[in-house]
């Protein structure tokens, strides 16, 4: 039998499905597996021999409407008899909608979008935590007929070995450090990011991670200080994975990176600005310490929005009442 699996984008949410996904590949080995998603995510799920890829082309053959038909005969190709929508927005809706009207089994994910919006509305706030998406997306398979528990079923995987001939040493301590974020609002202010990353690179190997313009600031930090490097600049997505679960440490942002760090079992210290861990995207099974958040007491607004991309007049300097001593000590606890 072939389950279907859709998640689309983005790095952060895609990255959540794998240990979901580890769960259903221990458990059920006599099934198969294909994740349904864009070309750039694959290799997060090549470590299982019953879950396989499948690359959608939505600038090409899957474009559109009819490019969703396309996509839709792509796919029962396959002859698929359970269908997990991990995605819940129109494209997955439409193509879920075809195969249900095949008589296959479709099951999709409840994005709790009237808890969240309780919890980030600015009167009459709800300020509680809301279900981990970690296990709402097991909650999806789990009434699609498959029975996994995150929590005595996953098994994280032994760090992988690097290609590369990026120099990567093992024999001391090694701190990835994500500073940047989709939405500025939960992006750590740069100029104390840089005493972080300064004050580190002191004692442990600093690896700097970011993608286009992003990289410009870091190959600056990386000239500056020693034992600070910036391997994105030069690496491929899998390789840059490599290097991520032979990490020690890694400090995020809310954003994709602190899930691909705690889906291969590294620590992993989270940097909340207007976002915060209660709307379900703290990073898999991180101690909820390890979750650096600003002000409440000053910021109470916070959070206001579920990704960040709401700001509210006046709150401009939020993540400022997060001290870079809080966040190297945090390291330094951590690593010690």
């Amino acid at each position: 039998m072939t389950t279907l699996i859709f998640r689309f984008s983005s790095l952060g949410d895609v990255a959540i499905t794998v240990p979901v996904i580890r769960c259903l590949s221990k458990k059920y080995p006599d099934h198969n597996f294909i994740v349904v998603s864009r070309e750039k995510f694959k290799p997060l799920f090549e470590e299982n021999s019953n879950v396989s890829f499948f690359c959608c082309d939505f600038k090409g053959r899957h474009k559109g409407f009819k490019g969703l038909i396309n996509l839709y005969k792509d796919l029962s190709e396959f002859n698929p008899t359970r269908i997990a929508d991990l995605h819940n927005v129109l494209r997955s809706k439409i193509l879920s909608l075809f195969f249900k009207f095949s008589f296959k089994k479709v099951r999709t994910l409840n994005k709790l979008r009237s808890e969240k919006k309780k919890l980030t509305r600015s009167k009459n706030k709800i300020f509680k935590p809301l279900t981990s998406v970690y296990y709402n997306y097991q909650e999806v398979f789990n009434r699609l007929g498959f029975h996994i528990d995150l929590n005595k079923d996953h098994m994280f995987p032994g760090a992988k070995t690097i290609t590369s001939n990026y120099n990567f040493n093992i024999n001391t301590k090694n701190i990835g450090i994500a500073p940047f974020a989709k939405h500025q609002t939960k992006v750590y202010p740069l100029d104390l990011m840089q005493t972080v990353v300064s004050n580190l690179s002191k004692y442990y190997n600093i690896h700097l991670f970011g993608f286009g313009d992003e990289l410009i600031i870091l190959e600056k930090w990386s000239k500056a200080y020693q034992n600070v490097q910036c391997p994105s600049k030069s690496i491929t997505f899998n390789e840059e994975l490599q290097i991520i679960s032979n990490l020690d440490l890694m400090i995020s942002m809310d954003s994709g990176n602190g899930h691909l760090s705690s889906i291969y079992d590294i620590p992993t210290i989270t940097i909340w600005g207007l976002t915060h861990p209660y709307l379900g995207f703290k990073p898999f099974l991180m101690d909820d310490n390890n979750q650096l958040c600003s002000s409440r007491d000053k910021f109470p607004l916070i959070p206001n929005s579920a990704y960040g991309n709401k700001t509210i007049k006046g709150y401009e300097g939020a993540m400022r009442s997060i001290s870079p001593k809080e966040i190297i000590d945090k390291a330094q606890e951590i690593l010690s």
